[in-house]
């Protein structure tokens, strides 16, 4: 079963709480893309035609900002990682079905 793309965003506004904002990209129009912004802060951005979400450094970079930014390579990898094993696995039985 395939989806339609779509951008989902919630917000949970709750008194005497700190407000929550979600955002799920599920598009293969998502564009993800790093720079360096103003004063040489490091950005990193996922953006659709719906939404964008930017991650940058508060100022100087932090032996916490290193830890984020590996954080989101290694989640980024798995993904990449997951994306590759279910493609391959889906083509395969694309090929197989074609075989018979």
């Amino acid at each position: 079963m395939t989806l339609s793309p779509y951008t989902y965003v919630t917000v949970s506004l709750r008194p005497d709480q700190p407000s929550r904002f979600s955002i799920a990209f599920c598009s293969v129009e998502l564009r993800a893309r790093a720079w360096l912004g103003e004063n040489s802060r490091p950005c990193f951005d996922l953006d659709t035609s719906d939404a964008s979400v930017t991650v940058s450094t508060a100022g100087p970079v932090t032996d916490d900002d290193l830890t984020v930014a590996r954080e989101i390579f290694n989640a980024a990898a798995r993904y990449l990682a997951d994306c590759e094993r279910l493609h391959s696995g889906e083509s395969g039985k694309a090929t197989d079905g074609e075989a018979a």
